[in-house]
């Protein structure tokens, strides 16, 4: 606490987000004997209590403050005669707070181009109400949800279109991070769809949102951007990737993928040098739809040298066994296997630790669990936008918990290095 010409700065975090408040020798007087005579938890923070008291006298005298420094010069000083503007008297306002609503009158000018700057013209909230409501809903609140947390908390009323105006704030941020330039190279990138209802046309369809999960040279994460779209095909994918590569992206070592429609083909026309790993756990699942009940045990203790092998070539000699003892009776499934080969066993060339993070898609599957977490509350979503909206402000909340690069991440990238043929050489 501060004095300054027989004021007072009192500093309250909590209350209005970092705002210091100016109170007069009075104004601390009469608050004094408030405190003093303050006997339970409504008297001070109920709607008449002393802390909104506080509030509100502290923001008028901000106020008034700043309409001074605005018309330059005092209230009844000599300096304002045919200045050109002058004060108007003052309008109510009701502002929302994380101590509920609270009236104040706010000072004018007579030219009405006043706009202070603790209180914007046209803003009905302050302090962190708006960022804890866009918290809430990252966090998967529905809007219900959220209008009754803030009800019961601050004990405000808050409209559906209140909570959708500020969350709409949003999308332009998110909109500029999507478009954002990205790092000229990346050591492995994860790509994959998760799919929800969304109206379109006063129908609801089933759209997909496409990810593209990186690790860049330092080992860092991070989503390169959020498509929301309804065919997957090789054009749809052949934009995705030109887009990636106009935003700065000069080369990709190693995608990894689930098999994406078209995908092989648009990646190998934009990065005609990147290895494509196809994910083995997803061609693992959509063997054993394929395989009875009752021959699921041994089929998959057949398989699994096939995929666990120490090498390509014991893994290949483990595919001619597989397919001896099943071909006959499943060879849609050994057929399968044998066409995908070359895209599923690229990380038998790489060391065990690497193979652990590029034989599957576990990474960007584990973004879309949480994904879905948040958005299970949600049926359909009205538009593409609100659905972007959240996916963005999910991931914004995620990524504050991806840690830190693995100790062994500059082995990777001496391997990396080694066989990629120093292409990664020139952007460390």
């Amino acid at each position: 606490m501060g004095q300054k010409n027989g004021t007072k700065t009192i500093y309250f975090p909590t209350i209005l987000h970092g705002v210091k408040m100016k109170l007069t020798p009075e104004m601390i007087q009469k608050l004094e004997e408030e405190f003093a005579n303050a006997k339970t938890y409504n008297d001070l923070m109920g709607k008449d209590g002393v802390i909104k008291k506080l509030i509100k006298e502290s923001l008028e005298t901000m106020l008034k403050e700043e309409l001074t420094e605005h018309l330059g010069y005092e209230k009844h000083s000599s300096l304002g005669n045919n200045s050109g503007n002058s004060r108007n008297g003052s309008s109510p306002k009701s502002i929302r707070t994380d101590n509920g609503e609270i009236d104040l009158r706010v000072p004018r000018d007579r030219n009405g181009d006043f706009d202070p700057m603790i209180l914007k013209k046209y803003e009905k909230t302050l302090g962190p109400i708006e960022d804890k409501i866009i918290s809430m809903y990252a966090k998967g609140m529905t809007t219900r949800d959220i209008q009754s947390h803030v009800q019961e908390l601050y004990g405000i009323e808050i409209s559906a279109t209140l909570v959708s105006n500020i969350t709409d704030k949003i999308i332009d941020k998110a909109k500029e991070w999507h478009n954002r330039p990205l790092e000229p190279i990346y050591t492995i990138v994860y790509f994959d769809a998760i799919h929800y209802k969304v109206k379109q046309d006063g129908k609801v369809i089933t759209k997909a949102a496409y990810t593209c999960l990186s690790i860049d040279v330092e080992g860092r994460r991070d989503l390169l951007g959020i498509w929301i779209g309804e065919n997957e095909g090789a054009h749809y994918w052949l934009g995705v990737l030109t887009e990636i590569k106009n935003r700065g992206v000069q080369d990709i070592l190693i995608t990894c993928v689930d098999g994406l429609n078209g995908f092989k083909d648009a990646l190998e026309t934009v990065f005609p040098d990147t290895l494509i790993q196809q994910c083995v756990i997803h061609q693992i699942r959509y063997t054993l739809k394929f395989i009875a009940r009752k021959d699921k045990p041994d089929f998959l203790n057949n398989l699994r040298p096939v995929y666990q092998a120490p090498t390509l070539q014991a893994a290949e000699l483990n595919l001619d066994i597989l397919d001896e003892k099943w071909g006959k009776k499943y060879p849609a499934v050994i057929k399968s296997w044998r066409t995908n080969w070359n895209y599923l066993s690229h990380y038998f060339q790489f060391p065990e630790q690497i193979r652990k993070i590029i034989y599957t898609n576990n990474a960007v599957e584990a973004l879309h669990r949480q994904f879905r977490k948040v958005s299970k509350n949600r049926a359909v979503f009205p538009n593409d936008d609100a659905l972007f909206k959240l996916l963005f402000l999910a991931y914004s909340d995620i990524s504050k918990n991806w840690i830190a690069p693995k100790a062994a991440w500059a082995s990777f990238l001496a391997h990396f290095s080694l066989f990629f043929n120093d292409r990664i050489v020139p952007f460390l």
